[in-house]
């Protein structure tokens, strides 16, 4: 992330309150508010332009600088400075493509509409969901606490619970389908990508409604940014999204908008409409409040769940209604989904208990990928009777890339050679053997599973106490101290501590990694801390060894967050806090690839620079993948239906968590049966089934047969 930077908007005086004095009292008088996005535009307008004006500058004093150095650079210094000079360049073409399309937020007209626009709708597309599903019904979850606000941007309201509000269900311009990974639409019902590559147009469903039957307009994604960005609310990140992601947002009638993109890019269109409107007449209150103001109040969403006042009982629970005359209801890709009236999220802290909760019906579905749960806890006698319903699942999400990101700014692991003998000293085999029952597998590389853009000939390095030593004494580690741990002439010892969330798993996992590494001549010292303290931790690059894992949206994998040096190293040369770089790598090649993997416009252009990133972080040795799994093991009560038909089996197969794309339904014909029988002590057939026809490793399905992505799956 780059330096934060905050807007002073001196106009902006909506909200403002007057207090009048007399002899013996005070009254306090609200003045009129409004949403100030008119005031707003022109006066953010010209900060963007005096802020591309200013990186042109400074962009082109750099490239002087680097033509001038490579005159007199030697053939090794010129590799790093052409790399540096290309990335300049990239960026100069960048500032003046920006200023020349003209302001960021722009109103435009219908006539500047390129009329050699090729339109599409992605209306091709196998449908998502069964038509079996029946609407109606409860459905019942739990969550492990409850949400510090249910506002859709500011103070905490990028939380665990954002999703289920807010992710997967409000409606985007245009996303990609779960299987195919085609674009779909949404909001918008055509759109259309200019010659360049940059700006894409969408036209927007006349339809398309919030939930309070207002219509959706071109204007509300302008006020969407608007909201994101001012100075009202304090979001260094998305201040940093919009300005440096997003070159102009703009609207040429009610129902056409534009976003251009600084580069072209490969899935331009589904980048740029990831754009939420946010209704005007909502936020009409909107000021220096809007924290506390709109801390519960639930926006008019165009998803299919409203969250009403009466629903949220703090602490303790929050129910999404479905929305009746919900405009999508009948749309191809939305209409097999969303199908019970209420979802319920019920606090509960334990995870124990919400099991038993599970197992008493309270709750409807309940994930057993653990081992424990699937081959001990779930031989219960609802799953005996057939009340509860076992299912394997084998998705197609990628790998997330769960391990141990080593710190190269500590000593020790600022050489390649200790990181290489860290790599053989972790017996992961034995950790999947040990406490996976097998069922796992290892993971192999960072970003694995991109199809395409992975790399599959890359290999983890095995646990191995010869190639570990080999290592080590390589780094100078030639002696044994009198507990075994190797040491250097000096008395340095080989010792580095590994922070976790301290959880009893992740302890036994450790224990098992300690102790083998301890063979290896390697001490592994635990740093086990509590969730929220060891991602401080790690955010502020106060770790040696982090373990942890990223939930990174497909279709495409990201390095730019992990690997840039822009994420490594302040203006200072001090590690950066707050950013994902937790390796705190910098280097001018992982740059270059890095942005190259951002801004590819060709599949192949991203494979190469991909698999070249993929590459580095092998051999430099800076990640050491953990393990992986490929399906999602879930419980379900019997009335909990999943689809069974020729476009979906089960789910979608490009998803973290089935729950997400809402293809499930409850049967209250089956649940009012199973109650019955429960209280009889009537049994059905037991299930417990496999679904893998979705499975990389399957075998291809006839091309008659259509069915030929961190936190909502359970933690490993």
């Amino acid at each position: 992330m780059t330096r934060r930077f905050i807007i002073r908007l001196a106009i902006l005086l909506s909200g403002t309150i007057v207090l009048l004095g007399t002899s013996c009292r005070r009254d306090t008088t609200e003045v009129s508010r409004s949403l100030g996005f008119e005031d707003f535009m022109p006066v953010y307008n010209r900060h963007i332009e005096g802020w591309l004006k200013n990186q042109q500058e400074t962009t082109n004093k750099e490239v002087a600088r680097i033509e001038a150095e490579l005159t007199q650079a030697d053939d090794k210094a010129k590799t790093a400075l052409q790399n540096q000079l290309q990335m300049l360049q990239h960026d100069q073409e960048k500032w003046n493509f920006r200023l020349s399309i003209g302001d960021f937020l722009k109103i435009g007209k219908p006539s500047e509409i390129p009329a050699t626009l090729v339109w599409e709708n992605g209306m091709d597309q196998p449908e998502i969901g069964d038509p079996a599903a029946k609407k109606g019904g409860v459905f019942r979850k739990y969550i492990p606490t409850f949400p510090p606000t249910i506002r859709p941007f500011g103070d905490n309201s990028n939380n665990s619970f954002r999703g289920d509000l807010y992710d997967y269900i409000d409606i985007p311009l245009v996303t990609l389908h779960p299987e195919s990974m085609k674009i779909i639409p949404g909001l918008a019902k055509e759109w259309a990508v200019a010659e360049d590559g940059r700006t894409i147009y969408f036209k927007i469903d006349p339809a398309a409604r919030y939930s309070d039957g207002k219509p959706v307009t071109a204007r509300d994604f302008l006020v969407g940014a608007y909201l994101r960005i001012s100075d009202y609310i304090v979001n260094p990140y998305s201040k940093q999204y919009y300005r440096e992601n997003v070159a102009q947002i703009a609207m040429y009638d009610d129902h056409t908008v534009s976003v251009s993109l600084p580069e072209a890019k490969i899935y331009a269109p589904v980048i740029a409409g990831a754009m939420q409107p946010s209704p005007s007449h909502f936020y009409s209150e909107y000021g220096s409040d809007y924290n506390e103001r709109y801390q519960w109040s639930f926006p008019p969403t165009t998803g299919a769940y409203e969250v009403l006042p009466k629903d949220i009982i703090k602490g303790a629970s929050i129910t999404q209604t479905r929305i009746k005359n919900w405009w999508a209801k009948d749309r191809k890709y939305y209409r097999y989904r969303f199908n019970p009236d209420k979802i319920v999220h019920t606090v509960v802290r334990d995870d124990s208990k919400a099991f038993e909760l599970f197992r008493a019906g309270e709750l409807d579905t309940f994930f057993l990928t653990r081992p424990e749960r699937w081959y001990e806890k779930s031989e219960i006698e609802p799953v005996y009777k057939g009340y509860i319903e076992r299912v394997t699942f084998y998705n197609r999400f990628p790998k997330v890339p769960l391990g141990l990101y080593l710190n190269v700014s500590k000593p020790l692991l600022d050489q390649r050679d200790i990181r290489i003998g860290i790599h053989h000293a972790m017996n992961w085999q034995k950790v999947i053997d040990v406490m996976y029952r097998g069922d796992y597998q290892r993971l192999n590389a960072f970003n694995e599973g991109y199809t395409l853009f992975s790399d599959p000939s890359i290999k983890a390095r095995p646990f191995s106490i010869d190639l570990a030593r080999e290592s080590f004494r390589a780094a100078g580690f030639t002696t044994e101290d009198r507990d075994g741990i190797l040491m250097k002439v000096d008395g340095t010892r080989l010792s580095l501590a590994v922070t976790y969330p301290s959880m009893p798993i992740y302890e036994r996992i450790f224990a098992i990694l300690r102790e083998d590494a301890k063979k290896c001549g390697f001490e592994l010292r635990l740093d086990g801390l509590e969730a929220t303290v060891s991602y401080k931790k790690e955010m502020q690059k106060q770790h040696e060894i982090g373990f942890g894992s990223w939930l990174i949206q497909p279709p495409v994998p990201d390095f730019h967050q992990f690997l840039h040096s822009m994420n490594a190293y302040d203006e200072k040369g001090r590690p950066k806090p707050q950013t994902n770089n937790t390796f705190v790598w910098a280097r001018a090649d992982t740059d270059a690839l890095s942005d190259q993997v951002r801004t590819g416009r060709t599949a192949e252009e991203l494979k190469d620079a991909a698999w070249k990133l993929q590459n580095i972080i092998h051999d430099e040795a800076i990640f050491v993948p953990g393990f992986s799994v490929d399906f999602v093991r879930l419980g379900s009560w019997r009335w909990v239906r999943w689809p069974d038909c020729e476009t979906t089996r089960f789910s979608p197969p490009v998803v973290y968590d089935p729950h997400e794309v809402f293809v499930f339904w409850v049967d209250q014909e089956i649940q009012a049966e199973t109650q019955a029988a429960r209280r009889t002590g009537k049994a059905f057939p037991e299930s417990t089934k496999t679904v893998d026809a979705y499975r990389i490793t399957a075998k291809p399905k006839p091309e008659s047969d259509a069915s030929a992505p961190a936190d909502h799956l359970e933690t490993p």
